[in-house]
């Protein structure tokens, strides 16, 4: 600096100075504005995310990019390392979030708007991941088999009386293994393999297909009651498809365990990338997530419904039945998967 002033008159030195602090504002400005973009890995599809950063962007003027993989998004964040452009990670299912925590992928954070927004039993002790949206593991029963309306408790689905009549995709899937988790945490190792047992002997048939499926297997006569996630209801009853729209006719839902300890719920959720170059605004974007404007549109674009407390549900959530849920904490679901897992496979679910 000083030897490029050297030998230049003070008019001259004048001009030069303000020719380098225009150069270095120019320079703070261009680091600002690259500050003003999120990059975001998502297991979740981009029609369901694209609302939310629409949103954002409109709020605050962040350009948000967003990388969408079903699969294989943990071990890319891993093998980038440090050089990883990733500010922010979201998924759904405790499960597959805890993956991310367990590869120490993600960075703690403390944010007193998402500790405000979020329960307790929804969000990591540690700051790691949060729940933006939840969904209940529900009962699709048969309006053809009003005997079947009567089950209030997952525990019943147990009892002989429903051999031949209830339809499940495969145990092993991370929405079956996180429901056997909630009652290996609520009723004990030897209780839970003995309720899965039962639930095989009942099965209509081989487990198979998705959610949708099963409701279709209603629909079709195949059984009368199916477990499903809460939100494939929604997705049935407002398809384009006219075919599904009868399909979610031919049910009702049943919230169980209204008595005790609440329906099971998973998540949707997310966490700050562990190497993110954008912290602050990472954050940020994940308090955006649990404001009221944000928690509402998750229930409009994909039926979940709001963690934040402060949120009312939508009336097209509310019509289906209130529920009080299980406050089991979450991340239990991920530590007792390997376990619910070994039940899965002994009892051929």
């Amino acid at each position: 600096m000083h030897s490029f002033f050297f030998g230049l008159g003070k008019r001259s030195k004048s001009v030069a100075l303000m020719f380098v602090m225009l150069t270095g504002a120019s320079t703070t400005l261009t680091e600002a504005k690259a500050a003003e973009v999120l990059n975001i890995y998502s297991h979740r599809q981009p029609f369901l995310i694209k609302p939310f950063i629409d949103a954002y962007t409109a709020k605050t003027g962040t350009e948000v990019n967003i990388v969408f993989a079903s699969k294989g998004l943990a071990q890319r964040l891993e093998a980038e390392g440090t050089r990883s452009p990733a500010d922010i990670v979201l998924t759904v299912d405790i499960a597959r979030l805890s993956v991310y925590a367990e590869k120490d992928l993600l960075a703690p954070v403390r944010s007193e708007a998402l500790e405000k927004n979020i329960p307790a039993h929804l969000r990591d002790p540690g700051g790691h991941w949060f729940a933006f949206s939840k969904r209940a593991r529900v009962l699709a029963v048969s309006k053809s088999a009003p005997e079947a309306g009567k089950i209030s408790r997952y525990e019943d689905l147990a009892a002989p009386k429903w051999k031949g009549r209830i339809c499940s995709r495969p145990g092993s899937h991370v929405y079956n293994r996180a429901l056997i988790a909630s009652i290996l945490h609520a009723n004990g190792s030897e209780k839970a393999e003995t309720w899965a047992r039962g639930v095989v002997a009942n099965l209509a048939r081989r487990p198979q297909g998705n959610d949708r499926a099963q409701v279709k297997a209603i629909h079709e006569g195949v059984c009368d009651i199916a477990i499903i996630n809460s939100y494939y209801f929604g997705a049935l009853k407002h398809s384009d498809k006219p075919d599904q729209r009868e399909w979610a006719k031919s049910i009702d839902l049943v919230f169980p365990n209204q008595g005790d300890r609440g329906t099971h719920v998973n998540i949707s959720g997310g966490g700050v990338a562990k190497h993110s170059k954008n912290k602050p605004e990472a954050v940020r974007f994940l308090e955006f997530l649990t404001s009221k404007e944000a928690q509402q549109l998750y229930g409009s674009i994909n039926f979940e419904y709001p963690v934040n407390p402060e949120v009312p549900i939508l009336s097209e959530l509310r019509s289906w039945g209130t529920f009080s849920e299980d406050k089991m904490p979450i991340g239990r679901i991920a530590e007792l998967a390997n376990e619910a897992q070994k039940i899965i496979d002994r009892v051929r679910w």
